[in-house]
Order: structure tokens, then sequence, then C-alpha cells
């Protein structure tokens, strides 16, 4: 732990894993440089040399991660919490034992809710065969309260077009982006709907999820959080930097910030260095108020005491949370570049590809 200022109360080093707090689980970015996809919509690289089935290693900048022909993340269970999946570059392709399906890319947000129990594969087809496959993006795990650990399963998709983004000008005239995955940053510009039972959708969670980028020596004042519980952590990645009140914050750190009192946030990154968005340092910040209640979680399972752990994996054992109604354990959803939802209810969604 770091000497905190008035702002920083603690700074943390980002490792595979981000540590969050209450009521996050845990953050992972994601970020693959693949090559060519082939026609399965692989890597069109050998796959010699890596523990394929549980390929974290980054070799040649990328991972297959459980994935034995296309990148990604075969079918798994899940219950007692949620996911966030928010694409930044690449596609994501999922499936569910609902029946549901879907694929999305670039500044899409699908958010799951396992509730009692769901089985989920996420695949990453690579659909451009003449050039790298580059794919980003942020999964983030959000306990559910006790009251609502099993309840129904349902996904909802974020549309890229439909979520709220800000150009926001300091005292220069210099811009800070900022796009709103959960919660609002400009009153009245809240951000689409998560599913029904989500933690987030009560008022008083002050759930918010904010994408920032910084242009060169901008500077943003981040409002006071929405309740006096809540909890704040910005995470810088990237090569960027920034200053939080009087403490810099680099590349591959998080601070807990307080959120009761506004924060200044200035673009602090050495020499300028641009991303391919033309930001200088792009942060993620994660806010809400704590749930407090006891989190077991063993593997893909959160609950809040042992004993339902030992119940959900009874209750996949026999009941498999539905059955798996695909034909195989990877499904993707072919390599036309196009954008869809077909969700549980048999509601459709089309849109064009990114």
């Amino acid at each position: 732990m770091h000497t905190p200022s008035d702002a920083v109360i603690q700074k943390v080093e980002l490792g595979q894993v981000w540590q969050t707090v209450d009521p996050f689980l845990f953050c992972v970015h994601h970020d693959d440089d693949y090559p060519e996809g082939d026609e399965e919509l692989g890597p069109c690289a050998p796959l010699v040399g890596r523990n394929i089935g549980m390929d974290f290693s980054g070799r040649d900048g990328w991972s297959m991660y459980h994935g034995s022909l296309v990148p990604g993340f075969p079918q798994h269970p899940h219950r007692g919490f949620e996911t966030i999946s928010f694409m930044r570059r690449g596609y994501m392709d999922h499936s569910d034992s609902l029946g549901a399906a879907a694929r999305f890319g670039r500044g899409d947000v699908q958010w799951m809710t396992a509730g009692s129990g769901v089985v989920h594969a996420e695949m990453f087809p690579l659909l451009r065969n003449d050039q790298h496959n580059e794919t980003e993006l942020f999964q983030i795990w959000i306990n559910l309260p006790a009251s609502d650990k099993m309840v129904e399963p349902h996904f909802s998709m974020l549309w890229d077009h439909e979520i709220p983004k800000h150009t926001l000008l300091d005292e220069a005239g210099r811009p800070v982006h900022v796009t709103v995955v959960a919660g609002q940053v400009v009153e009245g510009h809240r951000a689409p709907a998560p599913p029904p039972h989500s933690y987030a959708s009560r008022a008083d969670s002050d759930v918010n999820i904010w994408h920032l980028g910084m242009s060169e020596g901008s500077s943003w004042t981040m409002p006071v959080a929405g309740h006096p519980d809540s909890v704040r952590v910005v995470y810088v990645f990237g090569d960027g930097a920034v200053r939080i009140g009087d403490t810099e914050v680099q590349g591959g750190e998080g601070a807990v910030v307080r959120c009761d009192v506004p924060i200044s946030i200035t673009d602090d990154a050495p020499g300028g260095r641009n991303t391919d968005d033309g930001h200088t340092t792009e942060v993620l910040v994660l806010q809400g108020r704590p749930i407090g209640e006891p989190v077991v979680q063993y593997g893909p399972f959160v609950m809040t005491t042992k004993a339902d752990i030992q119940k959900a994996y009874a209750d996949y054992n026999e009941t498999g949370f539905g059955g798996w109604p695909w034909d195989v354990n990877d499904p993707n959803h072919g390599p036309d570049v196009k954008r869809f939802a077909r969700h549980a209810d048999g509601r459709t969604e089309e849109l064009a590809g990114t």
C-alpha cells in the first residue's frame, strides 16, 4: 500500500486479474493481437507449444484461453453473480443453455445475470482472413445480494449506439471522452438498463462503470457519488498515467479514491503518447455501493455460504442448469461479419458489423 493523498485512499498493482472492491468481484482486461483467421475462424498460425485447453501464455501477443480451435471459453456454468463483457475490439460469440445466442463487437456490452444457474460459451471468432484480428475486452464480475442469488438467468445486450458517450472539455478546451456503460455522468443521459434482477437495477446500488479516454494534459473532475457508502476504483491501463489530486497513478496501477467529494483526474502521460483512438491515457472506473454480505466463491459459483456452493455443484451435476442445446462445446456463429442477438424468449436483434 502506498501513502494516500487527500484523494487517493489506496493504490494497487494491476495483474492479469484486477483487484476490485465490493460489489465487484474482479475485472479482467483481455487484449490479444490474433493473426489472420483460418476457415474455422481460428488463428492461421501453428498451435504447437501451447497448452491447449488452458493457454493463458500470451505467446506471440495472444492466447487461446480454453479454446482448441477458436480462442475463448467453451461452455461453463455460473451461479450467483453477474458478468459484464465490454468489447473494445474484435468480436465475441455468446451461446447459452437457455438457447440464446449473440455476436457483438466494438463498443457493445453484454450483461448477464447468472442467477440460479446458466451455462454459456464465450468465443472470439477471427473473422478477418486478410489482416490481424485484434481482440480487446473487459470482463467484469459483479456480485448479487443473497436475496437475488437464485433469480431467473437473463442476459441483455447494450449496443454501442445506445450507450452514452460524452466529450467533456476542460478549462483549456482539451477533451476527455467518457463512455457510460452503467450509471450516468451527465444528468439525463443514463446508460441502458441492465437485466431486471441485476444488482445495478436497484436504485440505491449506485453502480457506475465509465471508460475515460484522455487527451494530452486534459483534466476532468469526477462528480460526487450518488450514495455516501459507495466505493470508487480508478484503473489506468496501457502506457498512460494520471494524477488524481496530488497522487500519480501509472499505467498498470489502480487507485481506490474518495467519492464523497469532487476529485480531479488529469492526464500525466510522459511525452503525450497516443493510443489508436487518439487518447494519451485510458482509464476504467468501477463504482458501487457495497453489498456487505459474505462472499464464498469456488470456481464459477459465487454464493454466501460453503453449503450454498456445495448445492450449486450438486444442482449443476444433476440438472446441467437446463442442459446444453448446442452440438459442440465451443459454438461460433459463422463467418459473416454481423452483430445480432437471439434472446431466450425468441426476440431477435440484427445490426451491421463493426
